[in-house]
């Protein structure tokens, strides 16, 4: 099947079999290879990417129910060389060991701010309970969402425009915030 699709601002235009799990079509066919294969049954999180705004674990979803969609992927989340303010946060606070959960975890962060965009401590670990992390004990994790919202709230400075012009919506793409 033919399928088109913006990933991280670019359009693609393919040929994917019916069956091809995006996970596999972002990394194999476009090599965003930061989008994680964990699990392979949507346990994990690792391959969390959004789709048209959406937080979605790639590996339950086809490349096919993409077609005409956006996805931004965690290669995507960076601007003019500057850090989305959620991977600044983890990079600041410490939240990653071996780094395999992190793509997932920052694209389920970034969900969960744009939902709430000031979580307590529950609310993080409740907005992230899809992730798992087998190295860390999750606590520089939470530490590093909130420190994100902190630097996402309107006001808060420049990067605060992503979230308080429409995160949800266009998920940092190109320049549509």
């Amino acid at each position: 099947m033919r399928i088109t699709v913006t990933v991280d601002g670019t359009g693609y235009t393919d040929e994917v079999e019916p069956r091809t799990l995006l996970v596999h079509h972002l990394r194999e066919k476009l090599g965003k290879t930061g989008t994680v294969v964990g699990c392979d049954t949507s346990n994990c999180g690792a391959c969390t990417v959004h789709l048209n705004g959406q937080s979605v674990k790639s590996c339950s979803v086809l490349a096919v129910q993409a077609d005409g969609g956006e996805v931004t992927t965690v290669e995507g989340l960076a601007r003019d060389g500057q850090l989305h303010p959620v991977q600044q946060a983890f990079r600041d606070n410490h939240a990653l060991q071996c780094g395999f959960c992190t793509p997932g975890m920052i694209m389920q962060s970034i969900d969960l701010l744009a939902d709430n965009p000031n979580p307590d401590e529950e609310a993080v670990r409740e907005g992230l309970e899809g992730n798992l992390c087998r190295c860390t004990g999750y606590q520089n994790i939470v530490r590093a969402v909130r420190d994100a919202a902190g630097h996402m709230r309107p006001g808060a400075g420049p990067e605060a425009e992503q979230v308080a012009d429409g995160e949800r919506t266009t998920t940092g793409v190109g320049g549509d915030a």
